[in-house]
């Protein structure tokens, strides 16, 4: 059984701690930070639903509009007070919760994903949901390997037929947060 969505997301924190980052809900004082990221085609490519190029008032509209909306749980990943990227869940009433995130090219490779999306997964499990689901292009080998860490399962393949990735083959994993 899981929690409906809305339900969910008034579960989950507002602020979470790590070893070395914090992740907190996106304001506008992020704005600028976020659209300077996200203004990467490296980045880009790996995306579903993030545009490019990427503006200010896209990275507006994501904390204006998007943040706040009742199928999406975002969480901005600070590290040392500098903006890194984003975690977050998007949250479909017929689905499972869909764990996300993407990194600033310059934060690769240095275990911040795999600690934010950590933290977030812990605080879903903590806020009664007992199952979630992600998934990644099948070349990306670096989101896959994260997923990995965090316990997800590849459960099948799918080509995407949305977005930014469509026409892209994508590994659909599952995680059983009761099972853990």
């Amino acid at each position: 059984m899981t929690i409906v969505a809305t339900t969910l997301k008034h579960r989950l924190p507002t602020t979470i701690r790590t070893q070395r980052l914090v992740l907190v809900t996106p304001t506008l004082a992020h704005a600028p930070a976020i659209a300077r990221l996200a203004n990467n085609a490296n980045v880009h490519k790996w995306m579903a639903r993030l545009p490019f190029p990427y503006a200010l008032s896209d990275a507006e509209f994501f904390v204006n509009e998007i943040v706040p909306s009742n199928e999406e749980f975002c969480l901005s990943i600070l590290h040392d007070d500098d903006y890194i990227g984003v975690v977050g869940l998007h949250l479909h009433p017929e689905n499972l919760p869909e764990l996300g995130y993407w990194l600033g090219e310059s934060h690769w490779g240095q275990g911040y994903a795999t600690e934010a999306a950590e933290a977030l997964v812990a605080a879903a499990r903590a806020a009664g949901a007992t199952a979630l689901r992600s998934r990644a292009r099948k070349d990306n080998a670096g989101s896959r390997h994260v997923l990995n860490k965090l316990g997800f399962i590849e459960i099948g393949e799918e080509t995407e037929t949305n977005g930014n990735l469509a026409g892209q083959t994508m590994i659909l994993m599952r995680l059983e947060l009761d099972q853990r």
